[in-house]
């Protein structure tokens, strides 16, 4: 419990800033002792989310555009492999990715359903190309994407609307069945989201959910 309050709370931090907590802070608020806190800090430290300061507290340090970059590379990399695994894709597969991309339309209005759902059209290719090793390693870069604050995207509807299209152009490549068209197709969405996590912030669509991450 106190790992999934830290790791929620500190996704909700601006991406620019640094922030200093301290370990009471965070006793107080999730109602668990230390012990177990001290173990959720450790473990957030360790997957690279926060700093354990030696008698200052705990530091969730800014994100830099570098650190951007570095992640939707490895994404990248990663995932061209994998769709390119599952070329020819299967009736199941396709049918999956479809109603996913039809449940993102229904909730475009609700930031955070629609980045739970891009998160699972995105593992349901990584998962099918078969190894649980990059399946693994898939998912810790979409955790560390989760505090990158995609503003540009949980605040305008119209990079939502994007992200369908480009969805929908990555289901029409798989269904083509040529794995050059589908990783052009996944290359595309990747860098247009790599083009949006750069934007500066804007107010409007999903105003309240400004942090809210994880979404390509």
């Amino acid at each position: 419990m106190a790992y999934r309050w830290l790791k929620q709370h500190i996704a909700k931090l601006p991406r620019h800033d640094g922030t200093f907590l301290t370990e009471a802070e965070v006793v107080e608020a999730t109602g668990k002792s230390r012990t177990p806190v001290r173990e959720a800090l450790l473990r957030l430290e360790a997957e690279g989310f926060l700093q354990i300061v030696p008698k200052k507290g705990v530091f969730v340090p800014p994100i830099s555009d570098g650190e951007v970059r570095a992640v939707m590379q490895a994404r990248e990399l990663v995932e061209d492999w994998c769709i390119r695994q599952v070329v020819p894709a299967g009736e199941g597969l396709l049918a999956e990715l479809e109603s996913l991309v039809d449940e993102q339309e229904r909730v475009i209005g609700d930031p955070v359903a629609f980045i739970d759902l891009d998160r699972a059209f995105h593992r349901a290719i990584v998962r099918r190309a078969g190894n649980p090793v990059l399946a693994e390693f898939y998912e810790s870069l979409r955790d560390r994407q989760v505090r990158m604050g995609l503003t540009a995207v949980a605040n305008e509807e119209g990079r939502a609307r994007a992200v369908l299209a480009e969805h929908a152009a990555i289901v029409a490549a798989l269904r083509g069945g040529k794995p050059a068209d589908a990783g052009g197709a996944l290359g595309a969405h990747l860098s247009s989201t790599l083009d949006a996590l750069r934007l500066p912030t804007v107010s409007g669509w999903g105003e309240g959910h400004q942090s809210m991450a994880g979404l390509s």
